[in-house]
C-alpha cells in the first residue's frame, strides 16, 4: 500500500477522534492554517469573488485575496497514535455564519483565528462564537508580514477575553507553528471537560 493510500484512512491505532472548528473574521487564514496541517486534501468549497461582494466584504489589507469560503472548509490531522482531529473551517462573512450552528454540533473547541491588522473584525466572531455554539475556545494570532505586535495582555484586554482563554501566536501557511496552536487549543479544551466534570 503507498503512502498516498495509507494517508486516507486513520490509522488502525487510534481511539479517540476529536471535532475542532477553526472560526475567524474574514480572510484571517483559516484556510491556509487547515491547507497546512491536514494529512488528507483539504476539502475546500472556495469561490471566486466577484463584483457582487464589492461594498459587502472589505478587502482593507487583503489586497491578494481573490477567493472566498462560503460553506466549509475540512480537514484530518492524527496528532499522536491513538488522537485524530477533524478540522471545519467556518465562512468569515456574517452572511454565510448561520452555517456556524450546524458546524459547531459536537465540536470540542474552537481555534479563532485573529489578524492584528484588523481586530476590530473579530469582535462579532467571540459574539457568535459565544451565543450560538457555545465550546471552549483558544485564540490563534496569526502573524502576518508587517502585522503589529501585541503582548498577550493587550490582545487579552483589546479583545475582552477571560484570563484562562488560551492565546497563541502562529503562522498559518507553517505547518507545526498551526498544529502548536491546534494543540494548545486540545489541551485547554480537554481541561475546561474535566471541571465542567468535577463541578
Amino acid at each position: 500500500m503507498g503512502s498516498e493510500s495509507s494517508e486516507r484512512y486513520v490509522p488502525s491505532t487510534v481511539t479517540q477522534s476529536v471535532k475542532i472548528l477553526v472560526v475567524g473574521a474574514f480572510g484571517v487564514g483559516k484556510t491556509t492554517l487547515i491547507g497546512s496541517v491536514s494529512e488528507i486534501p483539504p476539502l475546500r468549497t472556495e469561490e471566486t469573488m466577484t463584483a457582487a461582494s464589492v461594498g459587502v466584504d472589505s478587502l482593507a489589507g487583503l489586497d491578494s485575496k481573490s477567493s472566498t469560503t462560503v460553506a466549509m472548509d475540512f480537514g484530518r490531522i492524527t496528532l499522536n497514535p491513538e488522537l485524530v482531529l477533524y478540522l471545519f473551517g467556518t465562512p468569515g462573512q456574517k452572511r454565510f455564519w448561520n452555517l456556524w450552528e450546524g458546524l459547531a454540533d459536537g465540536a470540542v473547541g474552537a481555534l479563532v483565528m485573529v489578524d492584528t491588522r484588523r481586530l476590530q473584525d473579530s469582535f462579532e466572531v467571540f459574539d457568535q462564537l459565544e451565543l450560538h455554539t457555545r465550546v471552549p475556545f483558544a485564540v490563534a494570532v496569526n502573524q502576518f508580514p508587517g502585522s503589529p505586535t501585541y503582548d498577550t495582555e493587550e490582545l487579552r484586554s483589546a479583545l475582552d477575553l477571560l484570563p484562562e482563554t488560551p492565546i497563541v501566536y502562529c503562522d498559518a501557511r507553517e505547518r507545526q507553528s498551526s498544529v502548536q496552536a491546534l494543540i494548545k487549543l486540545v489541551e485547554y479544551a480537554i481541561e475546561v471537560r474535566k471541571r465542567s466534570e468535577v463541578a
